[in-house]
């Protein structure tokens, strides 16, 4: 295979790379490391051996992410206030038509699946990815990770489990989230209290990630009330040339706030039956480098 062949082939499996490594990672520039790390062992690599290019870059990325992420763990235990995963840019609506598989791949990127995702350990975060996110027989994931089959089952068990136990629940239907979201945003801008608490469940929650880099809640707020109010300072003192772009971020409908032409903060909400569960604020300034030009 020349190099202009291993060339064609990686780019053709780099959107799959990239989605692994992000959901194994939480970071968009440690995701392009690793995809990048990857692409230097497979254009090494003796590839006549290689009989599925996708299966060994899979592989290949998914180890690079699994010691990547032991590193990054150290680093996130000196992180100033609550922790969310890098805003990531995603497509589904157009690439992928069916609604079933629209869903889980929405699901396993999400804010909500990706922090509690960042409880688990760097083989049982693998495992998960690729068996729930990329439906990776348990027995190529086994090769891929050099464990034992038995071993790989169990490691999802309780992956799953610990997920499933941890999670909030929220509806995927991007339609109705984005007309929330639009609601949400016209209470906020009008200074409406009370439209906006007919939007928030009563046990609404705001996490704010600001790496104490930005003005953002150094602690998770709750309840209805707490959040509202919060919410309504915040729109009234603004930003400096302020203006909305509706997004796609993780999988659903997001909004990105500009200052001129730069990326000052990424609002998403989860919402279950219509109300408001929880809302995601991303300040911190290394965050947003990547929706810089959207």
């Amino acid at each position: 295979m020349t190099i202009d062949a291993a060339t064609e082939v990686f780019e053709e499996h780099r959107a799959v790379l990239q989605g692994v490594a992000y959901r194994m990672l939480g970071r968009v520039a440690d995701a392009e490391d690793v995809v990048q790390e990857a692409w230097l062992r497979w254009s090494g690599a003796d590839r006549a051996d290689v009989r599925e290019p996708r299966g060994f870059l899979v592989r290949v990325t998914t180890r690079l992410a699994v010691d990547r992420l032991r590193q990054i763990k150290a680093r996130n235990e000196a992180y100033v206030g609550p922790w969310l995963p890098e805003p990531y840019v995603t497509t589904f609506g157009g690439e992928v038509p069916d609604t079933a598989e629209r869903a889980v791949l929405a699901d396993s990127v999400s804010f909500a699946v990706l922090v509690v995702l960042e409880w688990l350990s760097p083989l049982e975060r693998a495992v998960f990815v690729l068996r729930e996110a990329f439906g990776h027989p348990y027995a190529e994931i086994a090769a891929m990770l050099d464990r034992a089959e038995p071993a790989v089952r169990q490691l999802a068990g309780r992956a799953r489990k610990h997920v499933e136990e941890r999670r909030a629940r929220y509806d995927v239907d991007p339609v109705q989230r984005r007309d929330v979201t639009e609601r949400f945003l016209a209470a906020a801008a009008d200074g409406d209290l009370d439209g906006l608490l007919s939007l928030l469940a009563p046990d609404v929650r705001l996490v704010g990630d600001s790496g104490g880099k930005a003005k953002a809640p150094l602690r998770v707020l709750e309840s209805a009330d707490h959040v509202g109010r919060f919410l309504l300072g915040a729109a009234r003192k603004g930003v400096e040339d302020m203006s909305f772009r509706f997004v796609e971020i993780n999988g659903g409908p997001a909004v990105l706030t500009l200052s001129g032409k730069e990326p000052d903060s990424v609002f998403q909400l989860d919402v279950l039956d219509g109300r408001i569960q929880c809302v995601y604020v991303v300040r911190n300034p290394d965050k947003l480098r990547s929706l810089t030009g959207l």
